[in-house]
């Protein structure tokens, strides 16, 4: 497995490096002789998608980092289960509008969608995404918030808030501006998709002056930064009426059931932080010192900048270092499944992509670039660029960054993924799973012939490569763009041929025995049309040559599948086979 430099000149190298170089040395600062804490936080709160993958793949390359250095490194997902449920999502397979009734609770209290094997709704969603996880060899202590609240592991930093709410008050009140007579906050939270809530409901939860939920209610009684859940109905839509700090009792009313409770805050788990000042909490509570955050939080009065203000003022912690990163695009996908509520999710991409290519595309592009991952026909030439990469670190041209990502995407410091024995092109086998609708005995046949020196012996050897193209072709191509072979020869198009035509085809058959692999097939069909012309097989192409290409390719396509484009001919003339493109070549 290909190292990844760790000397003083890493940081020449690659992103990762520098910022491990950074890390090493602001953990020594903070900490020293105490392993490294990175962190992640991801929202259960439905479908996890490829760009909230951005949140752990950042830390979790750089902790990987320095995990190879030989240093003691902790990276936290904080899965944020106890955050309220926010609304229904459209297309979630199991789920109708009746989920409607639970909005308000906890992700934890909220059930499963029909038919779910998880209790309920945050551990259906966290499960794809550890899984996916465990195949990408991300290697993490996950720490559910339900859990941590409910156990009163943040007692005394709750406390501490609502002893410092005035504090935190004047921190907020930095960023807000006055609209219609209430208080918001500018700036978004950490999942700026999973911060939007009805307005009429956040005015019949907190009264008037109500201010944004990831600030706390501010009331009569004044500004609380701790919510409870109702102990009723379980909802967040209560206001805290009074609270005694010497006592720690706090008395709320919960407007969607009109239940009324006291209780004191020393003793009582049902209730968390609001975000803006839960995360900074985190922070100071755990150690983190790098933690990344998405572009959003560039904007004045965001959670993290809000954050580093609180953290310091109030809980006596540092902010972690880390960067924004740039969103992630999805290029072309074509079918969605119901289950997945429109958005792609990192198991999607594991099912058309190998987990070191998945991995390839967070290494290879610095944080604050935007990249897209292909779902589309680019998946294709991705895998042509992985492979010539692969091909460039084996023979010691790759530059250095690049073989550097190539190191981090093939492995991690425990070790290297699993990977393909026999890597054939993703095009190619793309091109056989089309053609043979994943019939074993056939691909394997089409498979062997491809290398005759180096022949396929067992489908195991192409997999799971062969697998992620199969489901390709299956999942992302449309039915009508799938390649049916003809079963009986095109009589009328062989017939109105001229003689320029049928002999393109008899130089061709001609040459299909002593030509019957990849390479040579490929000879062929792009040498027909140079000795119809008079030229040598292997003459340069002019541009009225490739004129004549094209409509040769063209012809065969016509006459294979009864479409003018299709596979790449050399591979869809394996998959046909010699005696059956005879026949349908009229041969």
């Amino acid at each position: 497995m290909p190292t990844v430099a760790s000397s003083q000149s890493s940081t020449e190298t690659d992103w990762v490096s520098r910022f491990a170089d950074d890390v090493i040395a602001e953990s020594e600062r903070r900490a020293p002789g105490k392993p490294v804490v990175v962190a992640s936080g991801l929202s259960p709160s439905g479908p996890i998608h490829l760009g909230n993958l951005r949140e752990v793949m950042t830390p979790h390359l750089v902790a990987d980092e320095i995990r190879r250095r030989g240093y003691t490194v902790r990276h936290l997902i904080s899965w944020d289960d106890y955050d309220r449920y926010r609304k229904v999502p459209n297309g979630v397979e199991g789920v109708d509008e009746s989920w409607a009734e639970h909005i308000g609770k906890p992700l934890t209290s909220v059930p499963a969608p029909a038919g779910s094997a998880y209790p309920n709704w945050a551990e259906h969603f966290k499960a794809a995404m550890t899984n996916a996880l465990d195949e990408l060899g991300v290697e993490y202590d996950g720490i559910s918030q339900t859990e941590q609240y409910t156990a009163g592991a943040y007692r005394e930093q709750i406390l501490h808030a609502m002893r410092h709410r005035a504090d935190i008050d004047a921190v907020l009140d930095r960023y807000r501006t006055k609209k219609d007579g209430a208080a918001g906050a500018k700036g978004g939270g950490r999942k700026p998709q999973q911060k939007k809530v009805d307005e009429a409901e956040l005015e019949a939860a907190e009264g008037s002056g109500a201010a944004s939920e990831d600030d706390g209610s501010s009331n009569a009684a004044g500004y609380f930064p701790y919510k409870p859940y109702c102990g009723n109905c379980e909802k967040d839509l209560t206001v805290v009426t009074s609270y005694d700090d010497d006592t720690t009792e706090l008395n709320y009313t919960c407007s969607a059931c009109g239940f009324a409770e006291t209780v004191r805050l020393n003793e009582f788990n049902r209730g968390k932080l609001v975000w803006k000042v839960d995360w900074p909490m985190r922070w100071a509570y755990e150690g983190v010192v790098f933690e990344p955050s998405g572009v959003d939080h560039s904007s004045p009065g965001s959670s993290f900048v809000v954050g580093g203000q609180i953290v310091s003022e109030v809980f006596d912690g540092v902010q972690p270092i880390g960067p924004m990163y740039a969103f992630v695009g999805i290029s072309g996908m074509a079918k969605m499944s119901s289950s997945k509520g429109g958005v792609p999710t990192p198991a999607d991409a594991l099912e058309i992509m190998e987990a070191p290519l998945l991995r390839w595309l967070y290494a290879r592009r610095k944080p604050n670039q935007s990249f897209k991952i292909a779902f589309d026909q680019e998946i294709q030439r991705l895998y042509d660029e992985w492979d010539a990469l692969s091909r460039k670190v084996a023979d010691g041209t790759a530059l250095p960054a690049d073989a550097a990502a190539y190191a981090r995407a093939i492995g991690t410091a425990a070790g290297e993924l699993p990977s393909t024995p026999h890597p054939l092109p993703y095009r190619t086998l793309a091109s056989v799973a089309d053609i043979t609708a994943g019939a074993e005995d056939q691909t394997l046949r089409i498979l062997s012939e491809l290398d005759p020196e180096n022949p396929l012996t067992t489908l195991d050897e192409a997999r799971p490569r062969l697998d992620r193209a199969e489901s390709w072709i299956s999942t992302q191509v449309p039915a009508e763009a799938r390649t049916i072979v003809r079963r009986e020869p095109d009589g009328e198009l062989l017939g109105s041929l001229d003689d320029k035509g049928r002999e393109s085809l008899r130089l061709l058959l001609d040459g299909l025995e002593t030509h019957w692999s990849l390479d040579g097939l490929t000879t062929l069909v792009y040498g027909v049309p140079k000795v119809l012309e008079g030229l040598e097989p292997d003459a340069k192409p002019t541009p009225e040559l490739k004129v004549a290409q094209r409509s040769f390719f063209a012809l065969l396509y016509r006459l294979l599948v009864g479409r003018d484009t299709g596979p790449r001919l050399p591979t869809l003339l394996l998959a046909v086979g010699a005696d059956r493109v005879r026949t349908l070549l009229g041969g």
